[in-house]
C-alpha cells in the first residue's frame, strides 16, 4: 500500500511539473498509452493523477475524447484573474483580523523561505524554478492561512492552482525586466505586519492583476503551433 502511494505522488508529481514547465503544452492531448509509458506506471495511477490536476484546473477531460491539458484563453485569464482578486483580498482580510501573533509569524517564515529560492530555473532561465514555485504557493497559503473561513480558504487555493499554468507562462511571455516581485511580497509583508488591512489588499490585488496584465500584453500567445501564438482569444 505505501509502495503504490508513493508511486501514485511520483506520477502526480511528474505530469503536474510536466505540466507547468511546458514540456506538456496547453491545450495537448494526454492519451493514457503514452503516459502510462513516460511515466511507467498503470493506467489507475496516470487517472487518479489526471483526476487530481483537473480539480486543480491544470488538466481537462471532454466527452469521448478524454484528457488534454487546460488551453490558455484570454477570456479565461480575464475570468480567473478577477475572482482571485475578489476572493484572495477578501479571504487577506479576514486573515489579518483572525489571525494573530501565531499567524504573523508563519507569514514571515514563508517569505524568508521564498526569499532563499532562486527565482529562476539555473538550467532554463526563460522558467521559473521548481523550488521557487513551491516556496511561493507555501508564501501565498500561509497569507490567507489565518482566515477562519475554511471555505474561503479552500476556494482561494483552487483558484490559485489555476492560474498556475498562467504564471508559469508569465516569465517568458510576459515579464517585464523592470518588475520587483520581492519587492511587492515584501510590500504586502509590511503591510500584513503594520495592521493595515487595506493597503495589505490592495498590495495583494495589484500583485495578481500584474502578471495577467504583463501576459495580455505579450505579442506572443496560443502554443500547439509554434507559428501561432500561445494565448487564444477564444
Amino acid at each position: 500500500m505505501v509502495a503504490s502511494k508513493t508511486r501514485q505522488e511520483r506520477a502526480y508529481n511528474a505530469l503536474r511539473a510536466d505540466i507547468l514547465s511546458g514540456r506538456l503544452k496547453p491545450g495537448e492531448r494526454l492519451p493514457f498509452a503514452e503516459l502510462c509509458a513516460n511515466y511507467s506506471v498503470s493506467v489507475g495511477v496516470i487517472r487518479e493523477s489526471l483526476t487530481r490536476l483537473s480539480e486543480q484546473g491544470l488538466v481537462s477531460v471532454e466527452p469521448q475524447q478524454g484528457f488534454r491539458v487546460i488551453p490558455i484563453s484570454k477570456p479565461d485569464l480575464l475570468y480567473l484573474t478577477e475572482a482571485r482578486r475578489e476572493i484572495e483580498t477578501l479571504t487577506l482580510r479576514h486573515a489579518m483580523r483572525e489571525g494573530g501573533v501565531t499567524w504573523e509569524s508563519e507569514v514571515l517564515a514563508a517569505h524568508h523561505r521564498l526569499g532563499r529560492q532562486p527565482r529562476l530555473d539555473a538550467a532554463d532561465p526563460h522558467r521559473l524554478s521548481d523550488d521557487w514555485v513551491v516556496a511561493h504557493m507555501e508564501f501565498h497559503d500561509a497569507l490567507l492561512s489565518g482566515c477562519g473561513n475554511p471555505r474561503l480558504r479552500s476556494i482561494a487555493k483552487q483558484l490559485r492552482d489555476a492560474a498556475e499554468l498562467y504564471r508559469r507562462w508569465s516569465i517568458p511571455l510576459g515579464h517585464h525586466p523592470e518588475r520587483d516581485i520581492e519587492g511587492e511580497h515584501q510590500s504586502i509583508v509590511n503591510a500584513v505586519l503594520d495592521g493595515d488591512v487595506e493597503r495589505a489588499a490592495q498590495l495583494l490585488d495589484r500583485h495578481i492583476s500584474l502578471t495577467s496584465e504583463l501576459l495580455l500584453g505579450s505579442d506572443a500567445l496560443y502554443l500547439g503551433d509554434p507559428a501561432s501564438s500561445l494565448v487564444s482569444d477564444v
